[in-house]
């Protein structure tokens, strides 16, 4: 059923995707890529407030317009789905409805490990927090301690001044704090789109997490 239903569309980075309050007319699957969710206040300024990567999901059954501006990050793929046979499907597949269901907790832990990061972490913790995500989501092997995962390379999918708007810091302050770690001989910097990781046990405890993701006293 999702076979027939579904069509793919393609985003250029920089494309807007969604604009808040345009009507919900498809909901979707990231294949591959990075796009961003923001919000733009009354006086113009402009807050993103998550990132999605590929297997996260554009779009709630049951909304009729989406909450978020959603812009390509990345050149993005999306795999679509029409909203309304969609629903339909949700509510007759019991399995598809868990999934949704999985996804949307998901993104509620995401969303309460973001609210940590803006309001309690350091720029050195949420640089290191940042990049242990990308790491996470590459499904690099993250074990405190495994010698494997030294030397992984990760691409940032977002500019330096992009990366500071997501962690509510200046521009320099990123740059400063790559310099830190680089300096510290936890990553190296090749250029400004790639990160090498020297030493991910170091990154994760960068990061002000204990090893049961809480942040450390």
């Amino acid at each position: 059923m999702l076979e027939d239903m579904k069509s793919y569309r393609s985003y250029a980075a920089g494309d807007a995707i969604l604009w808040r309050g345009e009507p919900l007319v498809f909901v979707a699957s990231v294949v591959s890529g990075v796009a961003s969710l923001s919000k733009t206040l009354e006086d113009g300024r402009t807050q993103m407030v998550g990132l999605l990567l590929p297997s996260d999901f554009i779009g709630r059954p049951g909304r009729t317009q989406i909450d978020f501006d959603v812009t390509a990050t990345t050149d993005v793929t999306l795999c679509c789905f029409a909203r309304r046979p969609f629903e339909q499907l949700v509510e007759d597949t019991p399995h598809v409805a868990q999934r949704l269901m999985e996804l949307a907790l998901d993104e509620l832990d995401a969303a309460r490990d973001w609210m940590l990061l803006l309001g309690r972490k350091t720029a050195r913790e949420k640089i290191a927090t940042f990049l242990d995500m990308l790491a996470r989501r590459s499904q690099l092997n993250t074990a405190k301690g495994d010698s494997s995962a030294i030397g992984a390379a990760l691409h940032l999918p977002m500019t330096r001044d992009q990366i500071a708007n997501y962690l509510g810091l200046t521009l320099e302050t990123v740059s400063r704090q790559f310099s830190a770690l680089k300096a510290d001989g936890i990553i190296d910097v090749s250029d400004r789109r790639s990160v090498t990781v020297k030493d991910l046990a170091r990154l994760q405890d960068e990061t002000g997490d204990d090893s049961d993701g809480g942040i450390l006293s």
